[in-house]
């Protein structure tokens, strides 16, 4: 019934994607300053908001895509830009005075998405459901989703911890690290995205 091979694959294409260990950096810069019950919170929120919008395209994501004409490859533009302006503040030190408002659109934006669920993991999972032709298989898929945003979840909600180490002087240089870090992804995946649109031409 229940497919290893098929949770294997799409659990470590997952991993690679969203990258538990990568997204720690840009989760302590975008969190330092809050209370750490509201950086818990957030870390909850960020993997609840990308395990729904995943969900929602794993079930609906070609249909949606068909119905308003978008590409993957402008998804994936799109998604670069969002990260590039994000990248930009963390560079530019703006989010160094957060507001309760600012507290849960971090959470949302760019944390639960385009950061964890973006267009590589959506594509991923639409593709994994769409050759799920059997219920082993739809059990396996949705088990790697499941499994994945758990590790995501684990990962943020213990790399807290590390700020109580790095004290504010390190909070300031992961933030323009993760500012960096933050840009060549944005812009990798902008130039992804416009290779594709010229291949398709």
């Amino acid at each position: 019934m229940f497919d290893v091979a098929v949770f294997g694959s799409l659990f470590l294409t997952l991993f690679v994607i969203m990258d538990p260990p990568g997204i720690t950096p840009i989760f302590l810069a975008l969190t330092a300053g809050r209370p750490a019950k509201m950086q818990r919170k957030m870390a909850l929120q960020a993997v609840a908001v990308a395990f729904g919008v995943i969900a929602v395209f794993g079930v609906l994501g070609q249909q949606i895509l068909d119905y308003l004409h978008v590409s993957v490859p402008a998804l994936m533009i799109a998604g670069g830009l969002l990260l590039l302006l994000i990248a930009l503040d963390l560079l530019t030190g703006k989010t160094d005075e957060p507001t309760q408002t600012k507290d849960v659109n971090v959470a949302l934006v760019p944390l639960g998405m385009p950061l964890l669920a973006g267009p590589g993991a959506i594509v991923s999972v639409i593709l994994a459901v769409q050759h799920a032709d059997s219920v082993g298989s739809q059990i396996s898929v949705w088990s790697a989703i499941v499994a994945m945003h758990i590790v995501l979840w684990l990962t943020m909600r213990y790399s807290l911890l590390i700020i109580r180490v790095i004290k504010d002087g390190g909070v300031v240089l992961v933030t323009r690290l993760a500012g960096m870090m933050l840009s060549a992804i944005a812009v990798q995946q902008i130039i992804n995205g416009v290779t594709q649109v010229i291949q398709n031409a």
